[in-house]
């Protein structure tokens, strides 16, 4: 390993030690540590052997380590698309689902990022757009979520009419006030806030699930991955689109977009042993409790 990258969450007074601490081990080892620009500023850092500051964003590196919750991670997983280069990441979020290890196991956590001492998970994606057709994955700069799509209607707008269909079949009209549409690795996000379901990791599909339906007969569905969905904008008014939490667009009213599923997108790094369904005991028990 010669070569990572660094992303941190939006708190660095909760990060700031633990990255000065990678540093540090990863310059023992003869690796360089590259920061962008808003990473460098947001820590205040100041040149160190190891360290490559104001560092722009380099897709052929050896692993991104991310310090931060789901929104992080998401982000680095978008960053390294198609690459193949993972992402390991200690917990400082809430839940973390995507998470490699917690921050109660930082020492751990470092010493097995650096070491290359973990298994590797490919997960699948959602891609909008035209460059769907092709399943090839996120080239060509087609948004493309690693956890969910979600329109909605705007605050203080009246509420959607969302049509949809499969393969050219309309599937269902529904008065709402948004749709998601999520992988596996999304389905316990705002999919399960919505009543949809959990998919287990390594099911090949996705789910398509509403936001507060105007209906009792609206219903989740999982489709197959092969299927290419139509979401058509039957309100009024422009609908917002956010792909993994952050806005991506607008649909506007009458118009429709494309998604289809995508597999081996993104990289995860995880611990020998781990399990989906332990990891859905630990992180959704741990909230109940």
């Amino acid at each position: 390993m010669r070569e990572i990258t660094v992303f941190t969450h939006r708190r660095p007074q909760e990060t700031t030690a633990t990255l000065t601490r990678l540093a540090q081990e990863a310059a023992r080892a003869g690796i360089t540590v590259r920061l962008d620009e808003e990473e460098t500023r947001k820590h205040g850092l100041q040149p160190a052997p190891g360290l490559e500051l104001n560092a722009p964003i380099k897709r052929e590196v050896d692993l991104c380590v991310v310090l931060g919750g789901d929104g992080t991670i998401l982000r680095a997983l978008q960053v390294y698309a198609g690459t193949g280069v993972a992402v390991f990441a200690i917990n400082f979020g809430e839940i973390g689902f995507l998470a490699t290890v917690e921050k109660s196991a930082i020492d751990e956590g470092i010493r097995r990022a650096l070491s290359g001492d973990f298994e590797l998970l490919r997960l699948p994606a959602i891609v909008l757009g035209d460059e769907a057709h092709g399943r090839a994955g996120p080239a060509g700069g087609a948004p493309t979520a690693v956890n969910d799509v979600a329109i909605h209607r705007k605050v203080g707008e009246r509420v959607a009419e969302l049509a949809y269909g499969l393969e050219g079949e309309e599937v269902g009209s529904v008065r709402c006030d948004g749709l998601v549409v999520a992988t596996p690795a999304g389905s316990t996000g705002y999919n399960l806030a919505n009543g949809g379901p959990v998919m287990a990791w390594g099911v090949a599909g996705f789910v398509v699930s509403f936001i507060a339906p105007h209906s009792l007969t609206a219903r989740a569905l999982v489709v197959a991955p092969d299927d290419r969905l139509m979401i058509h904008n039957r309100s009024h008014e422009a609908l917002d689109v956010a792909v993994d939490g952050r806005p991506a667009g607008e649909i506007q009213a009458g118009e429709t977009i494309e998604a289809c599923f995508v597999n081996d997108v993104a990289t995860i790094a995880q611990l020998p042993g781990t399990t989906f369904y332990r990891r859905l005991r630990e992180k959704f028990g741990r909230l109940a409790s």
